[in-house]
């Protein structure tokens, strides 16, 4: 679903939360504000997942299956790391585009291209992580997309 339309249609569920809130009586406005919130918190994450989903331009397909994170590179070498097993996330441009570098414990990497395709379930998969901020997250793609010798590091497993 694109950013757009998932804005749409969380926009729609809190307007139609608050139409059944102003039908009137204490039990109408409670059950539309509940729809409300869930619309204004569906909306939220909406939009902090926003500055993952790019348009697909580089090579390879990014996959979140069963607590992995799976890239297989066209013309890149792929691979897979555990969420359980992430030590580091930082964000770095290679070659005028931006890459996520994921390091494991054991001291992998696996460079994964931030606009390969699939590669928007990153942002899911990073809600995971402990002490992991999504908003920081978002900066970073913003900093590292402006610049061309950008490195950040988005986040470190807790000791």
């Amino acid at each position: 679903m694109s950013d757009r339309a998932e804005m749409l249609v969380f926009a729609a569920v809190f307007l139609a939360g608050l139409y059944v809130a102003l039908l009137g009586g204490w039990f109408l406005a409670l059950v539309g504000g509940c729809v409300m919130l869930i619309g204004g918190v569906l909306a939220i994450g909406a939009f902090r997942r926003s500055p993952f989903r790019r348009p697909i331009g580089a090579p390879g397909v990014v996959e979140v299956v069963e607590g992995a994170i799976r890239y297989y590179g066209a013309t890149e070498r792929g691979g897979e790391i555990a969420l359980r097993d992430l030590s580091e996330i930082r964000l770095l441009r290679v070659e005028g585009r931006a890459h996520w570098r994921l390091r494991s414990i054991g001291a992998e990497a696996l460079l994964v291209p931030a606009d390969a395709a699939g590669a928007a379930a990153l942002a899911d998969a990073f809600t995971a992580l402990p002490g992991l901020d999504m908003g920081m997250v978002s900066s970073a793609l913003a900093q590292v997309a402006d610049k061309d010798d950008a490195i950040r590091t988005v986040w470190r497993r807790p000791v």
